[in-house]
């Protein structure tokens, strides 16, 4: 990823976004299918991926070489993501406090 781009734009074919994670371009389609990875699309119906998704699909390369399945991979994911989310709500709320204590504190 260079520093200019937003990770989240995708700017990768499928073709391209395989070969740097190393998988074949069915593989993607198939986890596309599954529901572990939602690429963008052009306005003609072409994938697109970002660096976000490269980051998601050497995740999934790295849960299937453990064993997992692509079912348990999608949970996986998803209890990954949830508790992002969560840490991020606590992060938030952490933040808010201090922002009261320096404002009584003036």
């Amino acid at each position: 990823m260079t520093q200019d781009r937003p990770k989240d734009l995708a700017v990768y074919a499928i073709s391209v976004a395989a070969e740097l994670v190393g998988t074949g371009q069915q593989n993607l389609r198939l986890y596309e299918r599954k529901g572990l990875l939602d690429p963008q699309r052009t306005e003609g119906g072409t994938r697109r991926y970002s660096d976000a998704d490269l980051d998601i699909l050497r995740r999934i390369s790295h849960l299937l070489a453990q064993g997992l399945n692509l079912s348990g991979i999608r949970l996986v994911l998803s209890l990954e993501a949830e508790n992002t989310s969560l840490r991020n709500e606590l992060d938030q709320q952490d933040a808010k406090p201090n922002k009261q204590q320096k404002t009584s504190e003036s």
